[in-house]
């Protein structure tokens, strides 16, 4: 495991073309970027580890992830997300391949088995749903027109000037056809099955909205991006921050954890520099913050005239629920518990939007969605380095409030009745789990219940929320939520310019890294 520096006084006194604030992957892509580029970078991260979402933590002999739970594409050696990871690792960041059954949905009656390739995904769907098989390919054909329509739409939010007065009308109009949308309204307009629809939105929980409040896009990209199977990192998921972070360092960018950055620093409507938590000032041309836009205008701007149009823009979106999950290490390997790699995703009704409203009226109520991951079955480098040893991960939706009696208390120190609710809703979740995964309890070595709280804390997402800014039809009208801010020389990078996802929150590094240097890197995939 890579040990990161912490910072300390003298970088104030090293000279740097970029600072990027956050360690995400967003942020580590733009950086990587502009050090091939030949532009000196400095990455300032708040928490002990580098890598934001993709980062790990550890406890005994158990390692788990903390924000990746599959990526699609990268086993396709062409695809453009397999290029831009190669690039920004210099090609060491590996690829453990899951099997070709990567979801399993599943619901009180029956379970429904998304399988890779396209092709057996289609001959799947129909043979549970044989009389929906019109509706399946005009499903299927639609999430390709997506994709495709997307591509200019991404484009464009890294032109300026003219360039994007003349371009936005031409390269969004498309696109916009499918993102206002909600997924429930054209999923409808396709099937009046609604097992149909319950199965087709099972993935619902990977961008944190339901059918009805769902943009269609949104749908599609997540729905698309599988279709050709899931993928881990070899070696888990901190191996992306630490393969990119090496070629950064090669090129001469630096990394510090432990680096609290209190505010951006702006002069005469430009930003010149970042102060940090101490009071020292590093200064840059160019500032890039992977902190997400709320953190961004909320936190890291001073309120002031040259801020007051980024202020108001922020009140036209909506951050995504709170989240809580229960984290497994279990004294056999996955072998011999019988565990494949296949995520689980439980439901109690084919109704996403009905049970999610059930239970935000009322906490005690059927889970909406429990997500199970086992990363340890994922890595094929795991049994090597942990014999019969294995992890689980269980996810299902929270909210901030519910917790608001231990907001003021810090991190481990915030008493009995917190730990008590804890172990009473570890306890309700691995109870849906164990109906689907048996032989978990007696099993069970160590166990940890993250809260929205411990993500405010360790992740710096003031409502403990994963995704950023909801994935709603409202939030793609944003023109706002680009690279360049409308403060010069200040960037944003990250999920939120573009949408939810590692691959997603990569590509907004290309983005950005573009923006800031006027030049279409894009080009770099295609050789």
């Amino acid at each position: 495991m890579k040990k990161w520096t912490r910072y300390h006084s003298s970088v104030c006194d090293e000279k740097y073309d970029a600072i990027i604030i956050g360690s995400g992957i967003g942020g580590l892509c733009a950086a990587a970027l502009l050090g091939i580029e030949g532009k000196r970078v400095l990455v300032l991260e708040k928490h002990f580890k580098i890598g934001g979402w993709t980062h790990t933590f550890k406890r005994r002999d158990f390692e788990w992830d903390v924000g990746i739970h599959y990526i699609g594409q990268v086993n396709q050696l062409h695809s453009p997300v397999r290029k831009l990871f190669d690039i920004i690792s210099d090609g060491h960041l590996k690829w453990s391949q899951m099997d070709d059954n990567y979801d399993r949905i599943i619901f009180p009656d029956k379970s429904y088995d998304f399988v890779a390739p396209r092709e057996r995904f289609i001959e799947n769907l129909v043979s549970y749903f044989p009389k929906e098989e019109l509706a399946i390919l005009k499903y299927m054909d639609l999430l390709d027109l997506v994709a495709k329509s997307s591509r200019p739409f991404f484009s464009q939010k890294a032109l300026a000037g003219i360039l994007d007065t003349i371009s936005y009308p031409f390269m969004t109009r498309k696109f916009f056809k499918y993102s206002d949308k909600t997924t429930l309204d054209v999923l409808t307009s396709l099937t009046n099955n609604k097992k149909l629809i319950g199965v087709l939105t099972g993935q619902w929980g990977d961008y944190g909205l339901p059918p009805s409040r769902s943009s269609f896009a949104m749908h599609a990209f997540v729905a698309r991006h599988y279709l050709n199977g899931g993928n881990y990192p070899t070696g888990t998921s901190r191996k992306i921050g630490e393969t990119i972070s090496d070629l950064i360092e090669k090129n001469g960018g630096s990394l510090y954890v432990n680096a609290p950055v209190r505010s951006i620093e702006i002069n005469r409507g430009r930003a010149t520099g970042v102060i940090m938590e101490n009071n020292e000032i590093i200064s840059a041309k160019t500032i890039i913050s992977n902190a997400g836009v709320f953190n961004t205008v909320n936190r890291l701007l001073n309120h002031n005239k040259s801020t007051s149009m980024l202020s108001n823009q922020i009140h036209k979106v909506q951050q995504t629920k709170s989240y809580v999950c229960l984290h497994l290490g279990l004294n056999k390997s996955a072998k011999d518990l019988g565990i494949k790699n296949t995520n689980l995703w439980i439901y109690p009704d084919y109704d996403h939007d009905k049970v999610v409203q059930n239970f935000i009226d009322n906490p005690e109520s059927d889970f909406p969605v429990v997500y199970v991951s086992f990363p340890s079955a994922k890595d094929e480098s795991w049994n090597k380095k942990n014999p019969n040893k294995a992890t689980m991960e269980a996810i299902t939706l929270s909210r901030m409030s519910w917790y608001k009696k231990w907001e003021h208390l810090n991190w481990k120190k915030r008493g009995m009745d917190y730990e008590e609710d804890k172990e009473q809703l570890s306890k309700r979740i691995l109870n849906v789990v164990q109906k689907q995964v048996g032989g978990l309890r007696e099993n069970i070595d160590y166990q940890e219940l993250s809260t929205p709280l411990t993500v405010r804390d360790l992740a710096n997402y003031t409502r403990g929320e994963m995704y950023g800014i909801d994935h709603s039809p409202e939030r793609f009208r944003q023109r706002w939520l680009r690279p360049q801010s409308s403060i010069k020389n200040l960037y944003f990078v990250g999920q939120d310019i573009t949408t939810v996802g590692v691959s997603s929150a990569l590509f907004s590094g290309l983005l950005t890294a573009s923006a800031v240097l006027g030049k279409n890197l894009s080009k770099l995939l295609r050789n």
